[in-house]
């Protein structure tokens, strides 16, 4: 068989685009595809909503990468064994209630397994703006990152959704353009963004889990950002945390959608009565 260059071209550009048009509206858009973003994603997409992510960097996956500076092995507690077991990954007992896992096995398989649920990730994208409505936050602006990087004057293109998730980690994108330009405040104490304390593992596996919650009207903050956002301390490369995270607002977004779709066949309900 003969190769031809241009049909090489036109797959890529015909499928990318029908994936791009699929997935201009959705349930869940997530900014950011780190561990917690994706098990968000992964939780969602398992029970049947429509979920893309968003990630500006080429490669997605996260800080989990590198481990702890680059030694690339992971820490979890019980809990978070607990959630690599659910993704098959193989994690090795290190003391009581210290269990390590490799890096590069962890997050590959999380990434593979989240696209697999049905998941949609969109690489080297950046969210550089929010779209809103009278009930909130409504979707994301979004732009190749190159774009942004070369700091040239493109516009962005809108994206649809019924909840935003802030999974950008200690950077904060999505807050920092909700802080910029949106009023009413951020539903932190300070109704801004409060920034992250320095390294404490016991208290940041903790609060990250309790940071989990909606930070603005239909916006949600999920991993290092949720404490990062809400003042807490940072855990460094011990990511159970982050996991229960993702698998914390994944199910407060899979009761939401739940409950709007239900109050949806309700009022088609009583209009086909009427």
């Amino acid at each position: 068989m003969k190769l031809k260059d241009e049909k090489i071209t036109k797959a890529i550009i015909e499928r990318y685009a029908k994936k791009f048009v699929d997935n201009l509206n959705q349930d869940v858009i997530i900014a950011g595809a780190g561990p917690a973003g994706l098990t968000t994603a992964y939780h969602l997409a398992k029970e049947g909503f429509k979920v893309s992510v968003f990630e500006r960097k080429l490669s997605i996956g996260g800080g989990m990468w590198g481990g702890g500076m680059m030694f690339n092995e992971i820490v979890v507690g019980d809990d978070g064994k607990k959630m690599l077991d659910e993704f098959g990954i193989n994690t090795e007992k290190y003391d009581d209630g210290y269990y390590t896992a490799d890096s590069v096995e962890a997050i590959s398989t999380i990434c593979s397994k989240t696209v697999k649920a049905g998941v949609k990730v969109f690489n080297c994208i950046s969210v550089e703006d929010v779209m809103v409505d009278k009930n909130g936050v409504c979707g994301v602006a979004i732009n190749w990152s190159s774009v942004e990087i070369a700091n040239l004057h493109v516009d962005p293109l809108s994206v649809r959704s019924k909840f935003v998730v802030e999974a950008t980690g200690h950077p904060l994108e999505v807050l920092h353009i909700l802080e910029k330009k949106i009023d009413g405040g951020l539903f932190t104490k300070t109704g801004k963004i409060m920034g992250e304390k320095s390294m404490n593992a016991e208290i940041g596996e903790r609060t990250v889990v309790e940071n989990t919650k909606e930070i603005f009207n239909n916006v949600y903050v999920v991993g290092m950002a949720a404490n990062a956002a809400f003042g807490t301390n940072r855990m460094g490369p011990i990511f159970g945390g982050m996991l229960l995270s993702g698998k914390k607002l994944a199910d407060i977004l899979i009761d939401k959608l739940g409950k709007d779709n239900l109050d949806s066949k309700n009022i088609e309900g009583m209009i086909k009565v009427e």
